[in-house]
């Protein structure tokens, strides 16, 4: 279905829930093709394809809401779900935050944010199914003690989405994704260590060669085997990029518009305060062309922007949508997140910590005795307290080299010790989804073993 349709559907679907006696309401639409696949051992484990399409209602009954979702189309479907919709409404407790973003914030970036490529759809099915093979070949060619595979990957996604309010607001865009990754396991002597490696982008044409993928999805692997244990400890660690972003993932969280207004976060009220290390800028970056969390407009139709959340150290913004803003007294910052079903929560565009100029080998050779952690487990993380505890695994750094592998020990801190405690950021920052980071060295944590 093209854009100007979905766009079409969406304003339909406004002007019936007005004419039923809505005071406001939105809608957001959505069609997507997918495609995945999993090679195992040379064969084909799944092969999926899928065509999808839904829209999602949000009717307002002045300070009463309430949302709903279907997949059916038809005029006596929509007419079904606009009546349910505003009964929900009549039921639902006044809230006073609630509502559509504010006209004057309303509104369309401009320019192409190279969202879509249309290389993803021109693919065959052989040619999709080929990458993952490849993949796969690769990393079982690397080393005889590859001897076993969890599979291949193969996916892409080609979707619409139009959003539409009743302040006049309309739009819509497309976007691609598509990308490949490799899982080998490598045995040795009684040992068995699994590993993987991916590569994702908006186009066909960038990604990563699926041999260059299983080349390292096997190292990775490899440099696991005969992984040991440490003695409790308290030393630098050092996070590589995998690692290092999902401890920024942690941050988002911190900063989200509806963990402050609850005083659900270790950052509620610390706004202008210094809260990490001067060396720490983190940006939330709407306008990156091909960015994961790039988008011309968000689920309320606010065009995005660059937000800084943290510059040389200080917290200087929240990320919101038009609720949390309203429960802040705060603008939005474009930060609205929304599947079909539900109100708009808030998700990060694309949320990342500034790059140093330190290369990470230049960072480990920095450290006479440390950690380099490559893989987190579990979710010990309390951001209303700050406390942080995960399962991590390995290499001992030792007079500055990677020595040997470790794994099952645990480390343990808390997130405000932990951002203010930066010592190093390197220079190898790589988006690869809506959350990114460079090499990170933070100066002084547990590491629980043994």
């Amino acid at each position: 279905m093209p854009e100007a349709q979905l766009e079409q559907v969406a304003q339909d679907l406004i002007q019936r829930a007005a004419s039923a006696g809505a005071t406001a309401a939105d809608a957001v639409v959505r069609e997507a093709d997918e495609f995945s696949t999993v090679v195992r051992l040379g064969k084909i484990e799944s092969l999926k394809e899928a065509a999808s399409k839904a829209l999602g209602l949000r009717v307002f009954l002045g300070a009463r809401s309430a949302t709903s979702y279907s997949s059916d189309f038809s005029a006596a479907s929509l007419a079904q779900l606009v009546d349910r919709t505003l009964e929900m409404a009549r039921v639902t407790s006044e809230d006073p935050a609630s509502g559509l973003a504010d006209r004057e914030l309303l509104g369309c970036y401009p320019g192409d944010l190279r969202l879509y490529a249309d290389d993803v759809s021109l693919m065959s099915t052989e040619e999709r199914i080929g990458l993952a093979r490849r993949a796969e070949e690769a990393a079982l060619a690397t080393d005889p003690r590859i001897r076993n595979s969890e599979g291949a990957w193969f996916e892409s996604s080609l979707g619409k989405k139009a959003y539409a309010n009743s302040r006049g607001f309309v739009g819509s865009y497309r976007a691609s994704y598509c990308g490949v990754s490799a899982a080998p396991i490598a045995q040795n002597g009684g040992g068995m260590q699994r590993d993987y490696w991916y590569s994702v982008a908006r186009s066909a044409a960038a990604l990563a060669a699926p041999e260059a993928v299983g080349r390292k999805a096997a190292e990775r692997a490899l440099r696991k085997l005969g992984a040991r244990k440490v003695a409790t400890c308290r030393v630098p660690v050092v996070f590589d990029p995998e690692t290092a972003g999902a401890f920024l993932g942690h941050l988002f969280e911190a900063v989200r518009g509806d963990a402050i207004y609850r005083s659900a976060s270790f950052l509620a009220g610390k706004l202008g305060q210094s809260v990490a290390s001067p060396n720490v800028t983190v940006l939330d970056d709407g306008l990156r062309p091909g960015g994961f969390g790039s988008r011309p407009f968000d689920d309320e139709g606010v065009p995005p922007l660059v937000t800084p959340i943290i510059e040389e150290g200080v917290l200087r913004n929240y990320l919101l949508n038009s609720y949390a803003a309203r429960k802040l007294n705060l603008r939005t910052t474009g930060n609205a997140s929304r599947g079909v079903a539900g109100p708009p929560g808030i998700g990060p565009k694309n949320f990342y910590l500034v790059p140093g100029r330190e290369a990470p080998e230049s960072i480990i050779r920095s450290v006479k005795e440390g950690f380099y952690v490559t893989n987190l487990i579990g979710f010990g993380v309390n951001i209303v307290s700050g406390d942080y505890s995960r399962g991590a695994g390995g290499l001992w750094i030792e007079n500055g080299e990677l020595t040997y592998p470790v794994e099952e020990v645990t480390i343990a801190g808390s997130l405000p010790e932990m951002l203010n405690h930066v010592a190093a950021i390197g220079s190898d920052l790589e988006f690869r989804q809506a959350l990114a980071s460079p090499t990170l060295l933070l100066d002084g944590l547990t590491v629980a073993g043994t």
